[in-house]
This record gives structure tokens, C-alpha cells and sequence, in this order.
């Protein structure tokens, strides 16, 4: 909101600013689940491919996956996040595997 004031032959505005606190978008990890069908091979492949993961980081995350059951392929904003659960979940369907793929708040 602005206001003028006036003084003699000179005029001065003042303009009260509003400061916005901006957040951090939330972030949610894309989560692969393992399951005893889906070969380790595709799995490093799309974590290349989709999460842009290098050969022996995609082969650590793979066999993470492979022993715990699941791991976090990566952590992204939400509409990241939900195109790259719908990137791999059509890939794995394409390829006639049955990889599933999630994602949660991260906390």
C-alpha cells in the first residue's frame, strides 16, 4: 500500500513492503520394492536411465533393493517424484515385469 506525503515543493512515497517467507517444496523418495521376478539387470537400467544413477551407484541401490526389499532410487518434489513412479511403472509393464514403484514424504 502506498502513501504519499507532502512536503513544501517535494513528495515522498512510502510503500510499506510485505515480506513472503517462501518454503522448500516437499520432498518425497521414489521407493523400488523388490520382488522375485524382476531381473537385477533391469533394475540397474532404470536406475540409469530414469534416475540418471552412474553403473556402480545403480548396482549398489539394485542390490540394496535386492537384500532390504526396498530402497530410495532418488528424492524429488511431488510432480517429479509421480511422472517418475508412472516412467518406471510403464517401462516395467512394457518389459512384462511386475517392479513396483512408490514414493513417500520424505521426512
Amino acid at each position: 500500500m502506498a502513501r504519499t506525503e507532502k512536503d513544501d515543493d517535494t513528495a515522498v512515497v512510502i510503500q510499506t513492503r510485505v515480506e513472503k517467507k517462501l518454503e522448500r517444496p516437499k520432498l518425497y523418495k521414489v521407493l523400488l520394492h523388490n520382488d522375485d521376478y524382476t531381473t537385477r539387470e533391469f533394475v540397474v537400467w532404470i536406475l540409469q536411465g530414469v534416475f540418471h544413477r552412474g553403473e556402480s551407484e545403480a548396482i549398489q541401490i539394485m542390490l540394496h533393493v535386492h537384500n532390504n526389499g526396498v530402497g530410495v532410487a532418488g528424492v524429488y518434489p511431488h510432480d517429479i517424484a509421480e511422472a517418475k513412479v508412472r516412467r518406471v511403472t510403464a517401462l516395467a509393464e512394457s518389459n512384462e515385469f511386475p517392479l513396483l514403484t512408490t514414493m513417500e514424504p520424505e521426512e
